[in-house]
């Protein structure tokens, strides 16, 4: 009986064991020491036999199966079907953690102009898709709506269904504003940093600007119902939040799913903040505020949840988990979604808009006029896998993590740094650490927002193989 390569990687007392096709288990030092001996039991092929660990010969129906399982684990590359626009570069707020390094509200030279709004149309025009989503963004995309209407009346008749997200800050709104986002193909996304304290140092720098602005948040979600409205914070590491406090503002407003987004070092936020961005710090927070989250949710029977964590969950468990690119693997580059920038230059994501924009690399992959430069993106592509990276290739997170190449190229300037030095390296290992840490943990609590959290009925152990 063959056994498929295993990685290991120690987990408290137990060790932590996966296979390229993203089975795991929990073992102890004695199995180790067989394994790597090739002195196994009987009784340990036995358990790897019933987990998948092994096959017989090539072509068998265990080895059949795990190349299946494998291939579900690769990120499909479907057609394009998404894209981010962003029709005006302003902004009539200042955030002192600004990624995109927006221009003032009155600036000049930062929207579309009449001839790039003509060859974004026929962009679109030319896509194979028939569904389509698009997302606004800036700056405040809203500033330009007779753009964003301009582009949904054309994506309506050109697409048999279309969907469009508007990342507003939901500062400044008239009957106009109201109007566009109420149809039902248009959808809201926003900022909430937290309590009124906490928002208006990050971003508005006024009490006044704050109320109005969550004066508008609860009437969103009032007018367009709770589905149609989500929010996510950005957590200065150097001021974090009272945990109770942000989740009070979101909870409060019907919201269950917090997104921890740390301050993005790109843009304006990149000053004065050292490359690696403290991750110990961030770590041991986003460590505690999901520990917070189990409590909370055990105490009140709730099913709050932390968004990136709960999406990290789910990549254990299962393949298909790819709503988050930065954990697709393959991460292909302008495959099914791309970035079209003020000035019609197309991006193969929003960070690497925000890195060309502050002029450390021409990130830019063609425009709107000329079309994609593919072997550019082919370049980028090249570096977007991490099955065949020498610090990957060891790591018994490989099956469920991804890569972010822009990230690497915005914090160290080159790409090929050695990934367990490297902030999303460092960030993932913490998370799925805990995850893991989490899956084995012995109490209702833990079980109770873990069954929410996957989306299952209960959490047994059965959902966690062990070698007894």
């Amino acid at each position: 009986m063959n056994v498929w390569p295993l990685r290991f990687r120690k987990s408290g007392t137990e060790y932590l064991f996966s296979d390229d096709a993203g089975g795991f288990f929990r073992a102890d030092q004695a199995f180790l020491e067989r394994y790597v001996a090739d002195g196994l039991l009987l009784s340990d092929y036995d358990f790897l036999r019933h987990g998948g660990h092994t096959f017989a010969e090539v072509g068998d129906l265990a080895h059949t199966a795990f190349a299946y399982r494998w291939s579900q684990r690769q990120a499909v590359r479907p057609e394009l079907a998404y894209l981010i626009l962003v029709p005006t570069l302003r902004c009539n707020l200042s955030c002192g953690y600004c990624q995109v390094s927006r221009a003032a509200e009155h600036a000049k030279g930062y929207d579309w102009t009449e001839e790039t709004t003509e060859a974004v149309l026929r962009y679109l025009d030319q896509l194979g898709t028939s569904d389509i989503k698009i997302e606004f963004q800036g700056g405040e995309p809203l500033l330009r709506i007779d753009l964003l209407e301009r582009v949904r009346s054309f994506c309506r008749e050109r697409f048999a269904s279309s969907k469009f997200v508007v990342c507003t800050n939901l500062q400044e709104m008239s009957p106009r504003e109201w109007a566009f986002l109420e149809a039902g193909d248009t959808f809201v996304s926003t900022s909430l940093d937290g309590d009124m304290a906490t928002h208006s140092r990050q971003r508005t720098h006024s009490a006044q600007a704050t109320s109005k602005f969550l004066s508008n948040l609860d009437e969103a979600i009032e007018r367009l119902g709770p589905h149609k409205v989500s929010a996510l914070p950005t957590i200065d590491i150097d001021n974090p939040p009272d945990f109770e406090a942000l989740i009070n503002a979101y909870r409060s407003r019907g919201m269950r799913s917090l997104y921890l987004r740390p301050v993005n070092h790109q843009g304006f936020a990149r000053r004065g903040r050292s490359v690696d961005a403290d991750i110990e710090r961030w770590n041991a927070l986003h460590h505690a505020f999901v520990e917070h989250l189990i409590d909370l949710n055990y105490r009140i029977g709730a099913g709050l949840e932390e968004y990136y964590f709960s999406q990290c969950l789910r990549r254990a468990l299962r393949s298909g988990a790819d709503e988050h690119v930065d954990l697709r693997n393959p991460n292909f580059f302008a495959s099914d979604y791309l970035v079209v920038d003020h000035d019609g230059k197309f991006y193969p994501t929003d960070e690497a808009r925000m890195l060309s924009r502050i002029g450390r690399i021409d990130l830019s992959i063609g425009d709107v006029f000329s079309g994609l430069q593919t072997e550019k993106t082919d370049t980028l592509n090249a570096a977007s896998l991490n099955n065949y990276d020498p610090d990957c290739v060891h790591c018994t997170f490989q099956p469920f993590c991804g890569s972010d190449l822009i990230d690497d190229i915005s914090r160290y300037g080159r790409s090929d740094r050695a990934k367990t030095k490297t902030w999303f390296c460092r960030r993932h290992t913490s998370i799925f650490d805990h995850v893991f840490e989490l899956m084995y943990r012995d109490d209702p609590a833990t079980k109770h927002s873990l069954a929410q959290w996957s989306g299952v009925v209960s959490w047994g152990r059965h959902m966690a193989p062990e070698l007894a």
